[in-house]
C-alpha cells in the first residue's frame, strides 16, 4: 500500500459528478445570470417597490416573466453541451444509468437558478427594510417561484438534449416568455390561474396552500417531462403527471379564491387631532406623520371652518359621505418614493382639490366657481406649478389675460379678509362643495 508523505492512506473515491457540476461547471454562472438579471430589473423599477413590503413581493413575483425563460434557456444550453463538445456518444457509454447522468448535469443548473433568485430576493427585502413604513414582508409566493425556476431549467435541459439546433436556447426563452405572458393578459378566466407567473394583486396574499399546490403543478410537469425522457421505465412519468393534473384542477376550480385581501389593506389609521381628520391605509401607517406635516398648513387655515368633510381617506374608489379623498399613496413612484412623500406641496394641493369635490363638473363649471376654487387653492395650498401657468396665461390672448386678472383679484380678496370674515366665507364655500353652478358659492 502506498502512503502519502504524511503517512495517510490516499483517497481513492472520485468526487461525485453532481458536486463537480455544481462547483466548477456552467451551473454557477446560471445563478450569477439570474442574480444579475433580477438585480437590473429591480433596480430599474426601484421607485415602484422599494419601501413597501407588498410591492417588493409583487415585483419579485412579476420578474418571473423574464427570469423563468432565462432559466429555461440556461438549462437548454447545458443540455446541448455534450453535443457541442462531440462527446455525447462517449457519455452514453458511462456506467451510470441515463436518469442518473441526466440529473447530474441538470440538477445543479436548476438549484443554482433557484439560489440566484433567493439571493436577489433577500437583497431586495434588505433594500426595502430601511424605507418600509408599515405592513410586514410578503413571502408567500417566493417558494413557488423558486420551484418554477428549477422546473424551467429541467425542462430546458430536456429540450437541449433533444433539439440539435444552436439557436434553440434563445428561441426557447422567447417561447417561454410568450407562454407566461399571454395567459396573464388574455381575457379573465379560471384557467389563467395555471400561469405560475400571473401577476399578484398588491395588497393581497395567496391562501396558505396555494404556493404548495403551484409548486406541485410546475414541479410535477417538469418531473414528468424528465422521467418521460430519461427514466428506464418511462411509465413512471405518469405519477408526477397525475399529481400535476390534480394540482392544476384545484387551481382552476378555486379561481379567484386563491387570493385573500390583506386585512391591513382595508383598514385606515387616522390622526384625529385635525379637522378634517387625516387617515391613511394601515399598510403605510408610518407615513401618517409625513402626510400630517404636508397638510399642516391646510388644516391650520381651516381651523373653525364649518361644513368640512369629517376626514380625509386613503382608499380606492369614490369617497363616502362626509369624507374627502386623499391623493393615493399607492402605487409607489408617484406620491411616495422610498418611504418619503415625493412632493409635499403637490400632495397638499391635490388634497385641497379633493375637498372642493368638483370632479364631475368638467366643461360645465361656472367661471365664478372656477375663480373661487382657484382662490381657495391658492390660499390653502397653492400648486407648485401655479406661477408657470400664470405666465402662460399672461402671454396668451386678451381673454386669457382678463381671466388671469380676475383670478388674481379673487385671490387677493380672499387673502385680505379678516380671520372671522374669511372663516364665514369658507364655511359658505364648503357648504356648496360639489356644485357646478354659481348658486350657493359666495362671491369674491
Amino acid at each position: 500500500m502506498t502512503l502519502t508523505a504524511d503517512g495517510e492512506k490516499p483517497s481513492t473515491r472520485p468526487p461525485h459528478p453532481l458536486r463537480a457540476e455544481a462547483v466548477r461547471g456552467f451551473a454557477p454562472w446560471t445563478g450569477a445570470a439570474v442574480l444579475l438579471t433580477l438585480g437590473v430589473l429591480l433596480t430599474g423599477a426601484s421607485a415602484r417597490w422599494q419601501g413597501g413590503w407588498a410591492e417588493t413581493g409583487a415585483q419579485l413575483h412579476d420578474s418571473m416573466l423574464v427570469i423563468a425563460p432565462l432559466a429555461a434557456a440556461a438549462g437548454c444550453l447545458q443540455g446541448g453541451r455534450e453535443r457541442r463538445r462531440r462527446t455525447d456518444e462517449l457519455w452514453e457509454t458511462a456506467v451510470r444509468g441515463r436518469l442518473a447522468r441526466f440529473l447530474a448535469s441538470a440538477v445543479p443548473v436548476a438549484l443554482w437558478a433557484a439560489a440566484g433568485f433567493a439571493a436577489a430576493a433577500a437583497l431586495a427585502l434588505l433594500a426595502t427594510w430601511p424605507y418600509a413604513r408599515g405592513d410586514r414582508p410578503h413571502l408567500g409566493l417566493l417558494p413557488g417561484d423558486a420551484v418554477l425556476l428549477a422546473a424551467c431549467a429541467l425542462v430546458g435541459h430536456v429540450v437541449g438534449r433533444l433539439v440539435a439546433w444552436r439557436p434553440a436556447a434563445p428561441v426557447l426563452a422567447m417561447a417561454g416568455y410568450v407562454g407566461l405572458a399571454v395567459p396573464a393578459t388574455a381575457s379573465p378566466g379560471a384557467a389563467r390561474h395555471l400561469d405560475a407567473a400571473l401577476s399578484a394583486p398588491v395588497g393581497s396574499d395567496p391562501v396558505w396552500w396555494q404556493p404548495m399546490v403551484m409548486a406541485v403543478w410546475t414541479g410535477g410537469l417538469a418531473s414528468a417531462v424528465v422521467l418521460a425522457y430519461a427514466a428506464r421505465r418511462r411509465y413512471t412519468a405518469l405519477v408526477p403527471l397525475a399529481a400535476a393534473i390534480a394540482a392544476g384542477a384545484l387551481l382552476v376550480r378555486t379561481g379567484d379564491g386563491l387570493w385573500h385581501e390583506d386585512p391591513l389593506a382595508s383598514r385606515q389609521v387616522c390622526d384625529t387631532s385635525t379637522t378634517p381628520q387625516i387617515c391613511v391605509n394601515a399598510r403605510y401607517e408610518g407615513l401618517l406623520p409625513q402626510v400630517h406635516e404636508a397638510l399642516s398648513d391646510v388644516t391650520g387655515r381651516l381651523a373653525g371652518v364649518q361644513n368640512l368633510p369629517v376626514r380625509f381617506e386613503d382608499r380606492p374608489g369614490a369617497p363616502r359621505r362626509g369624507e374627502a379623498q386623499l391623493p393615493m399613496l399607492a402605487p409607489f413612484g408617484w406620491s411616495v418614493v422610498r418611504g418619503r412623500l415625493a412632493d409635499p406641496q403637490q400632495y397638499a394641493w391635490e388634497a385641497v382639490a379633493e375637498l372642493e369635490d368638483r370632479g364631475d363638473c368638467e366643461g360645465t363649471m361656472d367661471p365664478r366657481v372656477r375663480r373661487a376654487d382657484d382662490a381657495v387653492e391658492h390660499y390653502l395650498a397653492p400648486s407648485p406649478h401655479q406661477g408657470y401657468f400664470d405666465e402662460l396665461a399672461a402671454e396668451g390672448g386678451a381673454a386669457e389675460r382678463a381671466e388671469l386678472t380676475a383670478r388674481q383679484r379673487a385671490r387677493a380678496r380672499l387673502a385680505s379678509m379678516g380671520e372671522e370674515e374669511r372663516r364665514i366665507w369658507l364655511s359658505a364655500y364648503f357648504a356648496a362643495a360639489g356644485d357646478c353652478g354659481a348658486r350657493g358659492v359666495p362671491a369674491l
